[in-house]
């Protein structure tokens, strides 16, 4: 007759042990989240994804040709970087709920404790 017991390797079970230690500690270490600094990481979030953006125009200007009715020259080029860094801040403040901004702020949050309002608070 075969031996019906489940057996877990010792190894497994010292990871296992390890993971919910180390899980325990970073529980303790994470502060609570404030106003003050749920507005930080939108900032940085939004600040990052225009960045992103940003790098994504300049690219997106490297493959196309330069236009030969205004002259071109360091002022255009001058004027286009700068009205892209102005696109893309204001794609990063408007973008929705599946923006770059939104994902990278939801990532951030995770780091934090939020703390739970309960009905007695008013």
């Amino acid at each position: 007759m075969a031996n019906d017991t489940l057996t877990i390797a010792p190894d497994l079970l010292l990871q296992g042990q390890k993971a919910e230690q180390l899980n325990s500690r970073t529980q303790r270490f994470r502060e609570p989240l404030t106003d003050d600094k749920r507005a930080q990481l939108k900032k940085v979030s939004q600040d990052f994804e225009a960045m992103f953006t940003g790098m994504m125009l300049k690219s997106m200007r490297a493959t196309v040709s330069e236009d030969k009715l205004t002259g071109g020259g360091k002022a255009e080029e001058t004027y286009r970087y700068l009205l892209d860094q102005e696109y893309a801040t204001l794609a990063a403040r408007t973008g929705g709920a599946n923006s770059i901004a939104t994902m990278v702020e939801k990532e951030l949050l995770k780091q934090y404790v939020v703390p739970v309002k309960t009905g007695e608070e008013h």
